[in-house]
């Protein structure tokens, strides 16, 4: 699912931004994420616990995709200090067909990371497996 390269950018991100959230684009095609877009995290309810992709942002991102040949495959956010498993914000805020990549980031540090798939139904994700990301200690990598 992530070429080479791409889950180091999102560890990295994550740990930029520690603590608070980052968020970013997934890009790439045929289900191959081959590259990110950094998207400034907007939330008005603070970015330690919560993040937001502005329509804006999100035609940016779609826009990047869009000039490398590429199509939007989801996004990306951090968990400061907590797994990397969707909250209920996420669940209630996640669009069907994306991908959704969480890294979590301990301490400054990042740690696990797991890709989720929104259910038809909307009721719950679905884990997927993140292939190519090397630098996983996690067991879904």
């Amino acid at each position: 699912m992530l070429d080479a390269g791409v889950g180091l950018a999102i560890r990295r991100h994550g740990e930029e931004t520690f603590p608070h959230e980052c968020c970013g684009a997934l890009v790439g095609s045929d289900g191959l994420v081959t590259g990110v877009v950094a998207l400034p995290n907007t939330t008005e309810e603070g970015p330690r616990r919560r993040f937001m992709v502005r329509p804006s942002d999100y035609r940016v991102a779609e826009q990047q995709a869009t000039k490398g040949g590429a199509e939007l495959l989801g996004f990306y956010h951090s968990h400061p200090d907590h797994p990397a498993r969707p909250s209920q914000y996420d669940l209630d805020h996640a669009w069907p067909t994306f991908a959704y990549v969480i890294v979590s980031v301990m301490a400054g540090a990042a740690r696990d990371m797991t890709v989720w798939f929104l259910r038809e139904d909307r009721t719950s994700f679905d884990e997927g497996e993140l292939h190519g990301d090397q630098d996983s200690d996690s067991h879904s990598a």
